[in-house]
């Protein structure tokens, strides 16, 4: 049973930083790669960034470019994703993910396992 479980987010002003954190457990971690999704109240899930199963990696939607920046300890069975320079915009409940299947980056539509998400809130 693969279990997800996102910790870090807060109510923070904009220009401010989060480290969002995401602990998997279930199955081998360092075998597939992990993401991090946001929704926003109204609008559909979508994709933030993504990094490869061993690290070296990273994918990140255009949004977030340059302020954000997505890492994993294999060691720790954890996933990071440091947000900086936050904007009101980036206000949202993000999600983890991991790859359905080892050694692969899936399509934005294809992610297999879900945390339960954690609150991002950027005040003006």
């Amino acid at each position: 049973q693969v279990q997800l479980v996102e910790s870090g987010g807060g109510l923070v002003q904009a220009g401010g930083s989060l480290r969002l954190s995401c602990a998997a457990s279930g199955r081998a971690f360092s075998s597939y790669a992990m993401g991090w999704f946001r929704q926003a109240p109204g609008a559909d899930r979508e994709f933030v960034a993504a990094i490869s199963w061993g690290g070296s990696n990273t994918y990140y939607a255009d949004s977030v470019k340059g302020r954000c920046t997505i890492s994993r300890d294999n060691a720790k069975n954890t996933v990071y994703l440091q947000m900086n320079s936050l904007k009101p915009e980036d206000t949202a409940v993000y999600y983890c993910a991991s790859a359905r299947r080892q050694y692969s980056i899936p399509a934005v539509t294809d992610w297999g396992f879900w945390g339960q998400g954690t609150q991002v809130a950027v005040s003006s």
